[in-house]
């Protein structure tokens, strides 16, 4: 069960690092109070996933389905660019989220 609330987790914290950028600045109350909702929800999941994962293993995969998740949202959502560098840096903190996984 842990590994699904980190999952959770780390689906909420692209939710919130995405939902800054339409708060502007803090200055539009819907896009605020949906960005706190999915920081709190980040923090409350990952607190669960803490009950029982390693904290290092949690918080590194944690911040790495973060950085995946907001990097494709920023392609998406905001046409950031696409390169091969990028994409091969993705894949590597996706094997090493893939690695904590195996290895805890």
């Amino acid at each position: 069960m842990a590994w699904l609330f980190l999952l959770i987790a780390g689906l909420c914290e692209p939710a919130w690092a995405i939902g800054l950028k339409y708060t502007e600045g803090f200055s539009r109350l819907l896009p605020t109070i949906s960005t706190v909702a999915a920081m709190v929800a980040s923090i409350g999941f990952l607190g669960l996933a803490l009950k029982s994962l390693p904290v290092g293993t949690a918080y590194a995969v944690w911040t790495g389905i973060g950085t995946i998740g907001t990097t494709a949202l920023g392609i998406y959502l905001f046409n950031e660019p696409v390169t091969l560098l990028r994409l091969t840096c993705i894949g590597l903190i996706l094997s090493g989220i893939i690695g904590l996984k195996i290895t805890s």
